[in-house]
């Protein structure tokens, strides 16, 4: 979440920049600094009759000492009533707090400078196109045929044993899928990512550290009697295993990856209930990480020219970037078979907005304590690269694997 001092030193900026998201409750900044402004009042009302209280049990001694009783009995009765007035602030300070606090989660992380405003993906920006759209036979198939003709997906399959959109992948199609992700964490850990395998389930607090709760509890799977939520994606585990922690300047940047499958309700996505992905995950220094997201923005797009696909990158306008991100790029890959683009990938700088929930921060060289700015990007979304690579690489003999992918599947051809 924002810290409110920055809110409150820069209120019209922060309006100016939820407006390039479109924010329907831009009366939320004004109450925060309302609430703010109270608790700074309660606080320091109490922190006076502290002040008070202290000295007048230091005069209470003072006169005991020197035989003077009555003064001192009243000076205890006048102590005992600022006891009483400083509970009924405590008593205020809290409701103040917790008003502000249920502001401020409601409040979304600002755009960066570079982010265009737009409340829609028709208004997100072409950055980048690579490649050139696949030439496919007369009698190209989208991949949910080239399934089932091939028996490598079984989409009924999954349906009986759990429901839509948990398909069961068989024989080659599964050694595919083994495939990238063995490709993609190589690459990562090759790259200078630490692997990581953490739990596919996490407490509420995980949750909010880094924004899903209160924002997405309802694209979350719940095991109400443990009150667990199984992952949307390696985020949340990844970066939790930061939270309430101090580190070094030096220790930044921090790099880890991880793979795990991923548990969101999305209505009408290709195998959104459990979309595989591979996790990029960065802690580092506020300094460098706009820096650090246009690298892992070119990470990816090295993958994607690996497998030889055709992709463009867009950045995100206001509007359809996640809650939390300051700054997000989409790669998308070109299926020629349904002829439309794909979101395979979304990288993101949530620069502190994550961190402050996490109370994640650095100490830095002169001693300083500050919040760390963290990163993170999918490379990639495993059903839709599958889909990619199955429409853009079929022939009328069957389905080509790309050559990067030979020595991990073992075969060249699906056929």
């Amino acid at each position: 979440m924002l810290q409110v001092n920055y809110i409150r030193e820069n209120r019209e900026k922060v309006l100016e920049r939820l407006s390039v998201r479109n924010f329907k409750q831009p009366e939320l900044v004004d109450e925060i600094i309302k609430f703010d402004e109270e608790r700074r009042q309660t606080q320091t009302s109490m922190d006076n009759l502290s002040a008070i209280a202290n000295a007048n049990a230091k005069q209470v001694g003072e006169l005991m000492r020197n035989g003077k009783k009555d003064e001192a009995e009243e000076i205890k009765a006048q102590t005992a009533a600022n006891k009483d007035q400083i509970k009924k602030l405590a008593d205020q300070l809290a409701v103040v707090e917790q008003h502000l606090y249920n502001a401020l989660i409601q409040l979304p992380n600002l755009p960066g400078e570079l982010v265009p405003a737009g409340s829609t993906a028709e208004e997100n920006e072409v950055v980048d196109t690579y490649g050139e759209p696949a030439v496919l036979h007369a009698q190209a198939l989208p991949h949910w045929e080239l399934t089932a003709k091939y028996d490598i997906i079984d989409f009924e399959l999954g349906t009986k044993i759990t429901g839509a959109g948990f398909p069961v992948y068989k024989g080659k199609g599964a050694r595919l899928q083994r495939a990238l992700i063995n490709f993609f964490l190589d690459r990562a850990t090759a790259a200078g990512y630490r692997e990581m395998q953490v739990p596919l389930m996490v407490n509420e607090a995980s949750g909010f550290g880094t924004g899903q709760l209160p924002d997405k509890e309802g694209q979350m799977y719940h095991s109400t009697v443990d009150n667990l939520y199984l992952i949307p994606t390696a985020e949340v585990p990844v970066t939790n295993l930061y939270r309430d922690v101090i580190l070094k300047e030096d220790e930044l940047p921090i790099k880890n990856t991880a793979y795990t499958p991923c548990f969101r309700r999305e209505a009408g996505s290709y195998g959104a209930h459990v979309r595989g992905l591979n996790r990029l995950h960065q802690f580092v220094h506020p300094d460098k990480s706009y820096e650090i997201l246009e690298e892992m923005s070119a990470y990816v797009q090295g993958l994607l020219k690996d497998l030889g696909l055709h992709f463009r990158v867009l950045r995100l306008c206001g509007g359809d970037m996640g809650f939390t991100s300051a700054m997000t790029y989409d790669m998308e890959v070109w299926s020629a078979a349904q002829q439309r683009w794909l979101e395979v990938s979304s990288v993101s700088n949530f620069e502190s907005y994550q961190t402050n929930r996490l109370k994640l921060r650095y100490k830095g060289n002169a001693g300083k304590t500050q919040l760390a700015h963290t990163l993170n990007g999918s490379a990639l979304a495993l059903p839709r690269i599958v889909a990619a690579i199955l429409e853009n690489y079929q022939t009328a003999d069957g389905i080509m694997i790309p050559e990067v992918l030979v020595k991990y599947t073992g075969f060249d051809c699906i056929d």
